[in-house]
């Protein structure tokens, strides 16, 4: 197969994704065709012949990607920072969305020494693992309580620790429960959390409510049941000093920092947009009762 017959084969794929409704059809079809190939998306044009057999191979992907299946289920794989994390059925996908929330919290640490970090409702582990391997130095704990995504995030950070990552921690459990995290209480520098969000009954699209498990997305009538309650959490963990980010849906960019302007031991609340634009994480700073 020649590069031009690659180059049709993309553009046939590109225009069999659009007609499916896929939100960014050549890009898809560009990284499915790089994955089979094992080359970086932007050394298609230079890649050399390829076997007849791989054209049924991309095709049966492209099938697969037109059906609305997420392409990261097909290539098995998301991304985050440095992060690469195994993803499929029963656990949320890492969104390019959360790459602000990710830098911002690096940031936030960036003259710590030997912070302490803890990722709640961590899913596959992304943001974890990400931190883990920006800050070597860092004390990182991911908390999950679903059974599907904590052994998804067990996979990843035994993946990650097997490549020369710093150890992570994993606690299974509902953040709710004091017993969870009391050790934790008053020594932590840094949360970070990407909780179910989505207001109940918003139209998503289909590898949103196909394939993302529920109880990952969606989050009471107005969204915010799991923030509501975690921020407490949050704000009972943190050292003064500390600091905190939480992901939320884009209709959530005044709710969330009014709940956190709330809490006398948050201050510094700013709410932060996303790549796109749009209102996306909110963060705030624990600051010392005064007697």
């Amino acid at each position: 197969m020649s590069r031009e017959s690659l180059r049709v084969a993309i553009m046939e794929a590109t225009k069999k994704l659009a007609e499916a409704g896929v939100g960014s059809p050549q890009v898809d079809a560009e990284l499915l065709a790089a994955h089979l190939l094992a080359v970086d998306r932007t050394r298609l044009g230079m890649t050399p012949l390829v076997e007849h057999s791989w054209v049924a191979d991309y095709q049966a992907a492209v099938d697969r990607r037109a059906q609305r299946i997420p392409l990261q289920h097909i290539t098995g794989q998301a991304y985050l920072g440095a992060a690469t994390v195994l993803v499929g059925p029963g656990v949320f996908t890492p969104r390019p969305e959360t790459e602000v929330l990710l830098e911002w919290a690096l940031d936030a640490i960036s003259t710590v020494k030997n912070p302490l970090v803890v990722d709640l409702c961590s899913g596959s582990g992304a943001i974890a693992i990400a931190v883990s391997l920006a800050r070597p130095d860092a004390t990182v704990i991911a908390v999950e309580a679903d059974a599907g995504a904590l052994s998804w995030a067990r996979r990843n950070i035994d993946r990650h620790q097997r490549h020369g990552g710093t150890p992570i921690t994993l606690r299974g459990g509902d953040i709710f429960d004091e017993r969870l995290l009391s050790d934790l209480d008053g020594k932590v520098d840094l949360v970070t959390a990407n909780p179910p969000y989505v207001p109940e009954g918003t139209p998503v699209e289909p590898e949103v409510s196909h394939h993302d498990p529920g109880v990952a997305v969606f989050a009471g009538a107005d969204g915010l049941s799991v923030i509501k309650p975690m921020i407490s959490v949050a704000a009972g963990l943190l050292k003064p000093g500390g600091s905190l980010a939480f992901e939320h849906d884009d209709t959530q960019g005044s709710s969330v920092p009014a709940l956190l302007a709330a809490r006398r031991v948050l201050a510094g609340v700013e709410d932060h947009v996303d790549l796109n634009g749009r209102p996306r994480f909110a963060s705030a700073r624990r600051v010392a009762l005064q007697h």
